[in-house]
């Protein structure tokens, strides 16, 4: 009895030390299951009209904090009661983000943005408040990443400059809750997690890790210096002693008349193609003045079904053994050929050295996006020193949902394996985790835009695998027998889509909003009935 009652005192005691470190590790927490309102401040910015909601999750007792309407630009923000500082121990990031109606194209990413001392207010919060790390979820078009991007000082030019995670992870395509997951850890690491599996990992001063790298290159090309106007770039030259043979032809076409053909017996040449429909009559509210002349609509002519042909025969044409094309001169290797010019490298004056990455403080945290979906529900969202922490709110708070919704989505699948559609998804979920293959990073923007057309046309589904696994045994034979593998820096097409200009996201969410309107104006315009040109 005793020992029990150790047991027991002793256990007590460690749940009591595991509270008072979750409480001392958490910079900040917001469970969002009181209402927003008096926490957070809705931007009075003209361009954010979306309306937030305090939401249940759909299946649940669970609030959260809802995007409530379609193609609307959205702004809030939550100021923290002490700056929390990057530089001391780890820091984790975490929230969760649930797709209610699916995501075709917006963004879920939240930003932690610097003291208000670098020049913004809650009120006027938007996509120029400028922050120290954005992350989070953003698909539309081919863009299909879980983003995360530091906004790093150079000391040299005192620019901040926006450095993106290379070939970041994809986002879950389906309607459950997630729970997304960035550690900092003080050896310059950042490891990003989804549903507490890690997804990627990576350096901050690697140059492989972030683009463009934190450390800038030692030097630079000079950008004065000029290409000698007698360099030579052209490997080969025409040969200037070659002469064109005298029995070429440039003129001679590249196909004639095959003089040998005869024509079919049996064929048709006073019978036309099409003849009038002779069952065919005038409808009754055919107006000739406001309408034209009726005719009647054409059918084949039935005459030429069981003919080899109908009306004027004509020689088919046939390759013109004679046909050589325009002549050139063959080419042959450069004697003053000097290679591609490249100008010469200087020092770099932004250069720097870094053992860790400068890191300002989090003073806020902001949502700032523009989304065509409604339906996104963002939910326990926390900043924390301790990965520990993270890892306790994500078995209390996220899991015990994220089983439920699991459940659920496994019986509706069984009930529409009948159509196929589940196993269309399970397709498409497999070939989301083909694209995050390290050695296809390469063609992930080109796989992701044959995933993204498959979703939108099934029918064209298994057309899409043939081209993805082509893509893949290309890389593999290149891998093989095709040498050193060149590395590819991804340029970042996004780089302006999250930094002083609206993300990718949203700037595709006008387009599609745009194309929208086309496609109905076309289909009002749409004439009545066929009339006869005069």
């Amino acid at each position: 009895m005793g020992r029990f009652a150790l047991l027991l005192l002793l256990a007590f005691a460690s749940f009591q030390a595991l509270c008072f470190a979750a409480d001392d590790d958490t910079a900040f927490y917001d469970s969002f299951d009181e209402p927003f309102d008096g926490r957070w401040i809705v931007s009075d910015k003209d361009d954010y009209k979306g309306v937030w909601k305090h939401s249940k999750s759909e299946g649940h007792d669970d609030y959260g904090l809802l995007v409530s309407e379609k193609a609307r630009k959205y702004a809030i923000v939550n100021e923290l009661n002490e700056p929390v500082s990057l530089k001391d121990g780890s820091t984790v990031l975490q929230f969760e983000t649930r797709f209610q109606n699916g995501l075709e194209c917006g963004g879920a990413y939240l930003k932690y943005l610097r003291p208000q001392e670098a020049g913004w207010k809650a009120k006027l919060f938007d996509n120029e408040s400028p922050y120290s790390i954005m992350f989070g979820p953003d698909k539309c078009g081919a863009t299909n990443k879980v983003h995360f991007i530091l906004k790093h000082k150079n000391p040299k030019s005192g620019e901040y400059v926006e450095h993106h995670l290379k070939y970041p992870p994809s986002v879950p395509s389906d309607k459950l809750t997630h729970v997304y997951t960035a550690i900092l850890k003080p050896d310059n690491e950042v490891r990003i997690l989804i549903d507490g599996e890690e997804k990627k990992k990576a350096n901050f001063l690697s140059a492989d890790d972030f683009e463009p790298p934190l450390i800038p290159a030692k030097t630079i090309p000079d950008p004065d210096d000029k290409k000698p106007e007698d360099w030579d770039e052209r490997a080969k030259i025409p040969d200037p002693n070659a002469v064109k043979p005298d029995d070429w032809d440039e003129d001679a076409p590249m196909e004639i008349e095959d003089e040998e053909a005869v024509k079919p017996e049996g064929w048709l040449d006073d019978e036309p193609e099409e003849i009038d429909d002779p069952e065919a009559t005038k409808p009754e509210d055919w107006d000739d003045e406001e309408d034209g002349e009726w005719e009647a609509p054409k059918i084949d002519n039935p005459k030429c079904e069981t003919a080899p042909g109908c009306g004027e025969w004509k020689r088919p044409m046939k390759m013109n053994p004679a046909y050589k094309g325009k002549w050139s001169a063959p080419l042959i290797d450069n004697p003053n050929y000097k290679g591609i010019w490249k100008p010469q490298e200087i020092p770099n004056p932004d250069y720097f050295e870094l053992d860790k990455p400068d890191f300002e403080p989090i003073a806020a945290v902001g949502i700032e996006i523009w989304t065509m979906q409604d339906g996104i529900l963002f939910d326990n969202i926390l900043i924390a020193k301790n990965d520990k922490v993270a890892e306790s709110y994500r078995e209390t708070t996220w899991k015990p949902k994220f089983e439920v919704e699991k459940e659920k989505q496994k019986a509706e699948d069984e009930s529409t394996d009948s159509d196929g559609l589940s196993g269309v998804q399970k397709v498409f979920d497999v070939l989301y985790k083909v694209a995050d293959i390290p050695f296809l990073s390469e063609y992930k923007l080109q796989i992701l835009d044959l995933i993204e057309k498959a979703e939108k046309q099934p029918n064209i589904t298994i057309g899409v695998i043939v081209s993805i696994l082509v893509i893949i045994l290309t890389v593999l034979f290149r891998l093989l027998f095709g040498g050193k593998k060149q590395p590819k820096v991804e340029k970042n097409p996004e780089v302006a889509e999250t930094s002083n200009n609206q993300s990718t996201s949203g700037e595709k969410a006008e387009e599609e909003e745009e194309e929208e309107e086309e496609e109905k104006e076309g289909t009002a315009a749409a004439p009545r009935r066929r009339r006869r040109d005069t």
